[in-house]
């Protein structure tokens, strides 16, 4: 059942986070704790990057020269070691294609790390509008992955593209979710393409309003319009935001979300790691001082992606 909107007055959109990478954001160098905080219950972070080495090289790289110093350069398996190790209950795992070519690798890596770890839940990738792109994930759900993750900043895609439509039908008839970056930000002059062209809230509107029975996620709150995602899922039931690197106090525009103003049941936890130049637990302590009430906590932290990812509680 569609909501009403939130009829808050506090408007988020007036803060400016425009081209917030325009040059390298320094590293933190902060204490990690070596276990999640006490005071959390349990924790599944909905937003972790796997890739194979070679190409987690070279993300570190664009990283380090656009973004901001990369704190953890560990290999896949060690990821999820390090996170398993520290009291995270589950780990969502995402990747993308940043040309044709190289999805099916990619979602093969991602499979055999499920088949070695039972703890995490995987999402294929695509390049939209690659040849046979609709075969390529229905192989990779074959396999045992479990959502499709793009991002727009790397791959480019217009969100009404005859591609990406192709996508959300595959997805829609293998009742798999649909993980975008479709958020503004960060935008950097290093990326092909101007994110403020191709993405927008608008645009996302559009999708989940044409394909109500898609699931979909985007990250970062939809960094930067914030307000305009915080509407949305109080309309709409297909779409969920995840809270990946907007609680820990650093990217320019000091935005502290108001957590409790938005529907409780469509965000999410995320992480980004190990894409980070700050300690791993930095936003689950944030989590933790904000005295939020145990149900929202339990839903932003485990229950919410158990839903959206299909995650069985017997695996938490």
């Amino acid at each position: 059942m569609k909501k009403k909107p939130n009829k808050d007055k506090n408007d988020l959109d007036t803060v400016v986070f425009s081209g917030m990478l325009k040059t390298p954001l320094p590293k933190l160098d902060d204490a990690e704790g070596i276990k999640v905080p006490q005071n959390l219950p349990v924790v599944v972070d909905s937003h972790v990057h796997l890739f194979p080495d070679e190409l987690f090289a070279s993300v570190w790289q664009w990283f380090d020269k656009y973004g901001w110093p990369i704190r953890y350069k560990i290999s896949a398996s060690e990821v999820i070691e390090f996170l398993l190790s520290k009291g995270i209950a589950h780990i969502v795992a995402l990747h993308y294609a940043h040309k044709p070519g190289v999805a099916r690798a990619l979602n093969a890596h991602m499979s055999e790390l499920c088949n070695r770890y039972s703890q995490i839940t995987a999402m294929a990738t695509v390049f939209p509008g690659e040849e046979d792109a609709a075969a390529l994930l229905e192989e990779a759900f074959a396999q045992g992955l479990s959502g499709v993750k793009l991002h727009a900043h790397v791959q480019c895609f217009e969100m009404d593209s005859q591609a990406m439509h192709e996508i959300y039908r595959v997805c829609i008839n293998n009742d798999k979710p649909l993980i975008m970056h479709v958020g503004r930000e960060p935008k950097s002059p290093a990326y092909a393409c101007d994110p403020y062209e191709i993405c927008s809230a608008d645009r996302v509107e559009h999708v989940i309003r044409a394909y109500p029975d898609l699931k979909v996620c985007v990250p970062h709150l939809g960094a930067d319009e914030f307000d305009a995602y915080r509407r949305m899922i109080e309309v709409y039931d297909n779409l969920w935001l995840d809270t990946t690197m907007t609680l820990a106090g650093y990217l320019p525009g000091n935005w502290s979300p108001n957590l409790s103003a938005f529907r409780p049941d469509r965000i999410m936890y995320g992480s980004d790691f190990p894409n980070l130049p700050y300690a791993w637990d930095r936003e689950l302590k944030q989590l933790g001082k904000l005295d939020l009430p145990e149900d929202l906590l339990t839903m932003i932290l485990a229950k919410n992606a158990a839903e959206f990812y299909a995650i069985t509680t017997k695996e938490l």
